[in-house]
């Protein structure tokens, strides 16, 4: 062995016939093995696949293992529900068949459908989930919602591999202010309903998926849907207060405020826009300055209108103290 090492001419030459069959035999069985190899793969795949082109579950799961154990754990995946699709094939009744999917080695993307912001459009997403949930009643405004006009698509608020509530991604209010960040800036002022106490949701008085109306309220009107908790504000009164009569939002914020009461400015400047000039003695009509000039004003000073016109929201006094709304 040691000259042939030292040979320039070291070949199969340099090895007795018995010795070159054996090595022409070994590369033969080399090359075909790979070749045997595949196409067995390929007769599993076939035989594995069914006439539509799925491959079960336990396919999913040996790449997928982790996605895998999330869905086992959502409601999707629950044998009891009675002809849902999830239940009955799986991952491939989201996802479509996965057999193209499995012969380009399980590449993101390729061969199956997959709940992605690059590779997939809003309305394609929710159209996948739609073909369950089309006949759901809070669904029925979906087409005319804002969410849809704006790219929303389900998997932006649901997911299929959770084990929540309603699979929500997060729970309300931190679910909405995610996109609705002023919403957000005004629940955290001084004045405010109880949202991020847990004692108010969001979806309590907004149609998430679609609705009628630009904010998309449970209710015909702003009034009508504030009624529903202050129903002592709707009367009938004798005497009633215009704006009131109105609409709410005219003096109130609704998410909340940095004035007492939701309302959109401290008083008495909010009651100055409609009531400008009124004539009343102890309120002088000069601009809101306080102590200036030679007669100052302290219109700004312990002075409020509700002090005395407590039934701002409507009365039924008698007469003129009815009128003006006084306590």
């Amino acid at each position: 062995m040691a000259e042939v090492e030292k040979s320039p001419a070291f070949g199969l030459s340099t090895f007795t016939s018995d010795e070159r069959d054996m090595m022409k035999k070994a590369i033969l069985v080399l090359s075909i093995v790979p070749v045997l190899a595949f196409l067995g793969g390929g007769l599993c795949l076939q035989e594995a696949a069914g006439s539509n082109g799925t491959v079960g579950v336990e396919v999913c799961k040996g790449c997928h293992e982790d996605h895998f154990k999330t869905y086992m754990i959502s409601t999707h995946s629950k044998k009891s529900i009675p002809g849902s699709p999830a239940s009955q094939e799986g991952c491939e009744s989201c996802h479509g068949p996965g057999a193209a999917h499995v012969e380009k080695s399980g590449e993101g993307g390729v061969g199956i459908f997959i709940f992605s912001k690059k590779l997939a459009d809003a309305k394609a997403k929710s159209a996948k989930c739609l073909e369950c949930h089309s006949e759901q009643k809070d669904l029925t405004f979906w087409d005319i919602a804002r969410h849809k006009i704006e790219g929303v698509s389900c998997d932006n608020c649901h997911t299929v591999h959770s084990g929540t509530r309603m699979n929500l991604k997060a729970p309300q209010p931190d679910l909405c202010n995610f996109c609705h960040k002023s919403i957000r800036s005004q629940q955290n002022r001084t004045s405010h309903h109880p949202i991020r106490e847990g004692k108010m949701k969001c979806t309590d008085c907004h149609e998430h998926h679609g609705g009628f109306g630009a904010t998309k309220i449970k209710a015909s009107s702003v009034n009508e849907l504030c009624y529903q908790c202050h129903a002592e504000k709707r009367g009938p009164f004798m005497w009633s207060h215009p704006p009131v009569d109105e609409n709410c939002l005219t003096c109130h914020v609704s998410h909340g405020s940095n004035h007492n009461k939701l309302l959109s400015s401290r008083v008495p400047q909010l009651c100055r826009n409609c009531h400008d000039y009124v004539r009343h003695p102890s309120t002088p009509t000069t601009r809101f300055e306080t102590f200036q000039g030679p007669t100052p004003s302290n219109k700004m000073f312990a002075r409020s209108c509700l002090n005395c016109h407590g039934n701002i929201h409507g009365s039924n006094g008698p007469s003129t103290r009815g009128k003006t709304f006084v306590r």
